[in-house]
């Protein structure tokens, strides 16, 4: 559950652990018992996160307004279906019949 501030007009500003469901509710303040609205006092605790999940929300929050374009897919070292890593053998095998396989690829997918 998450943390929520309140702010009783007596005793000031105070943490609440609540459900998301009662987050804008009025609680009651554990000092003096009065009810106390939900106020935004402080910035979200991100910096307890951890690099990848920092990372990771930093990606989201690109993506949302400015995705990648095909363009910027260049500047990787190894853009999507380069194939100079890895085996030696082609992407493609073609058997006698004409059904194709793709032994670099992954097995367990259906080609089509």
């Amino acid at each position: 559950m998450p943390t929520y501030e309140y702010q009783c007009d007596t005793c000031g500003i105070f943490d609440m652990l609540r459900r998301v469901d009662q987050r804008d509710a009025r609680c009651s303040c554990p000092m003096c018992h009065k009810q106390a609205r939900r106020v935004i006092a402080s910035a979200p605790a991100l910096s307890a996160m951890s690099g990848g999940s920092r990372a990771a929300h930093a990606a989201n929050e690109r993506a949302a307004h400015a995705p990648m374009s095909s363009g910027e897919y260049r500047a990787y070292k190894h853009p999507p279906g380069c194939g100079c890593c890895g085996s030696s053998a082609k992407a493609t095998a073609r058997a006698a019949d004409g059904s194709k396989g793709f032994p670099t690829k992954r097995p367990w997918m259906i080609s089509h």
